[in-house]
């Protein structure tokens, strides 16, 4: 069937509604890409507070700074950012277990019969191998503790942030380049009486800032895509059952540890992140299970150091925006949906969409076809990085309600097919729009004890003695190049302390 440019008039004036992370990651990536074919403009209000807690993110960091020409001194030293390897996950499968989902390849790289996992399940049913972390460089310095990167390092990593400071960086680079920020409260959204595309923002002072293409980047409040446009949410609390939590910031006492800790607890789990000059901490809980002054309690109870800010609740329903792109207005950052931190994947989805807008940027008008593929991309990802948490959840031997619950749930049929599948014959794998590689699949599988029936056989084509040396080789080449790194907190001091 013909798709319909269902708006004719040329896109150049971009009104982005609401700063914070979201907003100024947009800012930042329009200008630098975009700049001299776009008028931009980011209205926000200094009265309004962001959700903010989004202070641990994954690899495609770096790749978006890069993209963004950030050099990442400069962005360490101003956000305070620490460095991450990896999540370290307790208590996940069950009480006093620990594993590591790191951000490395484990073992040597795949080849077109099989991945690493199933020579090394193989090796394991012969005695011949050692734990699996063994092979994989990045998770061994996790553990470790160490750290270190410069122009010839070969480690993946990421970064912990303060997303108040993230926030401020990327507005100080944005202005200058050419973004107009306004301050002041959005009042009201004026839209066309016939086709309901949004034509301006009215603030509480009465200026009206018109616009071609709106981003919202107002938060849970969803302010343009969800209380103007009636856009739609797909709730996923039946598969993520938690719906708050409570952050809170802490002085630091001791290293700054290159790693996320995810902590499982009766009723959801807890996280740690270092960074610099403080350390961010905050407990995820379902309230059925566990009441706002129990959880703040619990936390207060677990944290180190001094506590340097009030407790804050925040509120949210897991799930997804039904159009992440609706008529002429893009949702970013939580206003298209909320899956929850534990992945650490927030931020990550604001710059893949961010990039994704401008490889489809609307010049000449919008039409259908360029939002459904836009809305296929975003849907098909949000879904995979669902997955992948509902993953953590489902895989557990705990004993509480809760657990329980998450344990006996019917899964989606995506991932209902990828357990059956690893459960069966260990086969794992990343589909097109898959945020997690099969590295990372398979770390979580096997961290929470789901073992696989079967694997490929393609270890019984080599000798136990050419398996066994093959196997030596790498474990002794990943713990000779850990020895070699120095202590994270050391390397930080050096290469991005604030003087």
């Amino acid at each position: 069937m013909e798709t319909m440019r269902v708006d004719n008039r040329g896109v150049r004036r971009v009104v982005i509604a609401g700063g914070g992370t979201a907003g100024w990651i947009a800012a930042a990536a329009l200008v630098k890409q975009l700049g001299p074919l776009l008028d931009i403009t980011l209205v926000e209000s200094e009265d309004i507070g962001t959700v903010g807690v989004g202070e641990s993110t994954i690899p495609t960091s770096r790749t978006f700074h890069n993209f963004l020409g950030i050099d990442e001194q400069a962005f360490m030293r101003a956000t305070q950012a620490s460095f991450k390897l990896g999540i370290s996950f307790e208590n996940w499968g069950r009480a006093g277990e620990r594993y590591i989902h790191s951000f490395g390849t484990i073992g040597r790289a795949s080849t077109w019969m099989g991945d690493f996992h199933h020579l090394w399940l193989h090796a394991r049913e012969r005695g011949l191998a050692d734990p699996l972390g063994d092979y994989c460089f990045e998770l061994r310095a996790a553990d470790a503790e160490r750290f270190a990167t410069g122009k010839d390092a070969r480690i993946n990593y990421a970064y912990h942030l303060d997303a108040g400071r993230y926030a401020r960086f990327l507005r100080e680079l944005s202005e200058p380049a050419g973004v107009r920020r306004v301050e002041g409260k959005i009042e009201r959204v004026e839209q066309n009486a016939e086709t309901g595309f949004v034509e301006a923002l009215v603030l509480e002072s009465g200026v009206r800032i018109e616009g071609d293409l709106f981003l919202d980047c107002t938060g849970f409040r969803g302010l343009l895509i969800e209380q103007a446009l009636q856009t739609g949410y797909d709730d996923w609390t039946q598969w993520l059952p938690t719906d708050s939590a409570i952050a809170v910031q802490t002085a630091s006492v001791g290293p700054a540890v290159p790693y996320t800790r995810a902590i499982a607890h009766e009723a959801g789990w807890r996280w740690r992140i270092p960074l610099q000059h403080r350390v961010g901490n905050g407990i995820v809980y379902a309230r059925d299970c566990l009441s706002d002054d129990a959880a703040r309690a619990k936390l207060l109870a677990d944290v180190e150091g001094e506590v340097l800010t009030e407790p804050r609740v925040i509120r949210y329903q897991t799930g997804a925006r039904r159009k992440v792109w609706n008529k002429n207005v893009v949702a970013l950052g939580l206003s298209s949906g909320f899956v929850e931190p534990l992945e650490s994947t927030s931020i990550h989805l604001m710059k893949i969409a961010i990039t994704r807008l401008i490889q489809l940027f609307p010049f000449d008008g919008i039409d259908d076809a360029l939002v459904a593929r836009f809305n296929a991309m975003s849907r098909r990802e949000s879904e995979g990085v669902r997955d992948f948490i509902i993953l953590h959840y489902h895989l557990n031997q705990r004993n509480e309600p809760l657990w329980r619950r998450c344990r006996e749930m019917q899964l989606p049929d995506t991932l209902a097919e990828r357990i059956a599948l690893f459960r069966q014959d260990a086969q794992a794998y990343q589909a097109s729009e898959d945020l997690f590689r099969v590295d990372s699949w398979v770390q979580v599988m096997l961290g929470q004890n789901l073992e696989p029936r079967a694997f490929h056989r393609m270890g019984r084509m080599i000798s136990d003695a050419n398996l066994t040396r093959a196997l030596k080789d790498i474990r002794t080449d990943v713990a000779s190049r850990v020895a070699k790194l120095p202590v994270h907190q050391d390397f930080l001091n050096r290469y991005c302390a604030v003087a």
